[in-house]
């Protein structure tokens, strides 16, 4: 579909854009179509992505692909050319939008990109959705050491971390917190890489309580546990870690429940949200309120903005903790689809014009209660999207 030509016969349509995400993109493109079919005002929807993804694309009424300087990243043609500088990724996003009538801009994985340049996408007439309205908000958030340390400032109940960059700071932290279980995970990351649990250790430096063995790492992949010695080890002979330095955090384990929270959020207000949490294959969809009691004046401290993420797990005693806030939405948004609310549908249906300002409590009582399971669908692309 073509965006119409603004003539004196035709008004141009406004339109909503979906800049490349992580792994959502598809399905709130999804979302947004329904929202459409659905809607009296009509609206354009447009997508981007570095690569050519057609099952991502075909949800669009508009593509684009964004400029990429990273080889790794692009194609072929794109290679041979890169001795010619490319356009900035928010440079080219913002002259296409404002062609297309944006009025709304999901950015995606990019979002300091584009909040670098916040006064720039406002002036043009763009809602400018980076997950949060600063880029020193978005940088501590996305560094789990200083967003951990904010929280504290602001008694955010959040789990402890402390964070070592060398084989003798990380020993010296088990000496001091080794009597409990504990985890490991790089100071940045996303999808729980390098997330390791690790036994207990007393000061002698002999691992006590739940063993893990040596191999189990290797086979037991998905249960992200390794022997503590094996990890030291590991760390320490790394010619990886040596090459380029991971900061990396030591944290306790902690047994209790762990929630995902989608939630639409505007200038640290929560606007609607769904919790959700995982048993076995099985994710439950609902409104728990002890968990949104830590997830309000999260979401206020950092000043989110747009549609956000929240991962909380509860600690020994029952009392739920931050782990981090992602500042774009989740890769299971479209979970919350099963429940009667669509986050995706509520926030853009509010932010182009289409609904009234969600409230938090009309959305909670909306919600129903109800149990998914993800299953994994195929589409066939074309032989030149062979890409990424």
């Amino acid at each position: 579909m073509d965006n119409l030509v603004n003539n004196s016969h035709h008004t141009k349509l406004s339109a909503a854009w979906l800049a490349e995400g992580q792994s959502s993109q598809r399905d709130m493109l999804a979302s947004l179509q329904t929202l459409k079919a659905q809607s009296s005002m009509p609206f354009h929807i447009v997508a981007s992505h570095r690569h050519n993804r057609p099952e991502i694309f075909e949800f669009a009424d508009s593509v684009y692909r964004e400029p990429s300087i990273s080889t790794e990243d692009s194609d072929e043609q794109a290679m041979l050319e890169a001795a010619e500088p490319l356009m900035p990724r928010w440079q080219f996003v913002l002259e296409q939008a404002q062609k297309n009538n944006v009025k709304v801009l999901l950015t995606g994985r990019n979002g300091i990109d584009y909040e670098a340049h916040r006064e720039k996408f406002a002036a043009a007439g763009i809602r400018l959705l980076t997950g949060a309205t600063s880029v020193a908000a978005l940088e501590s958030i996305d560094d789990k050491f200083a967003f951990m340390q904010q929280c504290h400032e602001h008694d955010i109940p959040v789990a402890d971390a402390w964070r070592f960059d060398t084989v003798a700071e990380l020993e010296t932290l088990l000496a001091k917190h080794g009597h409990q279980p504990l985890c490991v995970k790089p100071v940045t990351g996303i999808f729980a890489q390098g997330f390791w649990r690790l036994g207990k250790v007393k000061e002698t430096g002999k691992e006590e309580g739940e063993q893990y063995d040596s191999f189990e790492h290797l086979y037991f992949t998905e249960e992200k546990k390794i022997n503590t010695a094996q990890f030291i080890n590991a760390y320490t002979n790394s010619l990886m870690v040596h090459e380029r330095p991971i900061p990396m955090l030591l944290m306790p384990y902690l047994s209790g429940q762990e929630y995902s929270i989608d939630v639409v959020c505007e200038y640290g207000e929560v606007l609607a949200a769904i919790t959700r949490y995982k048993t076995g294959k099985i994710q439950h969809i609902g409104y728990e309120q002890s968990v949104m009691d830590v997830v309000i004046p999260l979401i206020k401290t950092f000043s989110c903005d747009g549609i956000v993420s929240v991962q909380t797990k509860a600690d020994d005693n029952g009392h739920h903790r931050v782990l981090e806030i992602n500042s774009r939405p989740s890769g299971g948004i479209d979970y919350t689809t099963h429940s009667g609310v669509d986050i995706t549908q509520v926030g853009f249906a509010y932010w182009l014009g289409l609904s009234k300002k969600p409230k938090l409590a009309d959305i909670a009582q909306q919600i129903t209660p109800c149990q998914v399971r993800s299953i994994m669908v195929s589409v066939k692309i074309e032989d030149d999207a062979s890409e990424v």
